[in-house]
């Protein structure tokens, strides 16, 4: 019944997103690898609560026939606690058509709050991630562009077989400020997912869906794209 409720509002507040007219759409596919580490195997010390993050992604767009976006995120982190960890990082981004008519880089410095709290029951994943952006060739005299994000994620394993779980997850983009120059602070854009999580095994899941994507955009019509979103998760 939880769950049936949180995919229920989750598809509910896409719909409402997606209501606009002036929208244009793509189909995409998202492969995505994701790995945490660890530096030592013992917590007792500082050095045995560093961790690392080192997440690739490839985004094909326009009707998944050319390469949309690369992305490349490291970054180094601490466990608070087994289940708290803070972080900070930096982020590469080629961003390509159709989301862009002059394609471009992106450099960004990221800042993350991660909590996961385990129940035999369901996993919920809490991502708060605060984002500086300094753009190529940008028109505002290298304005930094401040954005938060905070991800909220369910999984829940099935009855029937352990290692599959039913996944559904949502993140709210928000832009702290006009880097644009005009009015572009506020919303910026909205992912949501859902499909199946398999676990591997103890160092490795997967998680293959749907996620829409819908994006506000300013001066040319938002943006809704329809995503296979493929993602590997690894822990070593």
């Amino acid at each position: 019944m939880r769950i049936r409720c949180f995919l229920i509002l989750m598809l509910l507040g896409s719909w409402l997103l997606n209501g606009e007219c002036a929208t244009q759409r793509d189909f995409q596919v998202w492969p995505n690898l994701t790995a945490i580490g660890r530096f030592s195997h013992s917590d007792n010390t500082a050095f045995g609560r560093l961790r690392c993050w080192l997440e690739g992604q490839e985004r094909i767009g326009d009707d998944s026939k050319r390469l949309t976006q690369t992305l490349l995120r490291p970054g180094l982190g601490y466990a608070v606690t087994p289940s708290l960890s803070l972080w900070l990082g930096y982020a590469w981004i080629h961003t390509n058509r159709p989301l862009t008519s002059s394609p471009f880089n992106e450099n960004r410095i990221w800042q993350q709050l991660l909590w996961i709290k385990t129940t035999p029951h369901f996993t919920f994943t809490s991502r708060t991630r605060m984002e500086q952006r300094f753009f190529q060739n940008d028109p505002n005299n290298n304005k930094v562009a401040y954005r938060a994000r905070q991800l909220m994620k369910i999984a829940i394993p099935l009855k029937y077989n352990s290692r599959l779980s039913a996944v559904g997850s949502d993140e709210v983009f928000w832009h702290k400020n006009n880097y644009i120059g005009r009015n572009g602070r506020g919303f910026d854009q909205n992912r949501l997912f859902v499909g199946l999580g398999y676990k591997i095994n103890s160092n490795a899941t997967t998680e293959i869906g749907y996620m829409n994507q819908y994006i506000r955009r300013y001066g040319v019509p938002n943006f809704l794209s329809n995503i296979v979103s493929i993602n590997f998760f690894l822990n070593f």
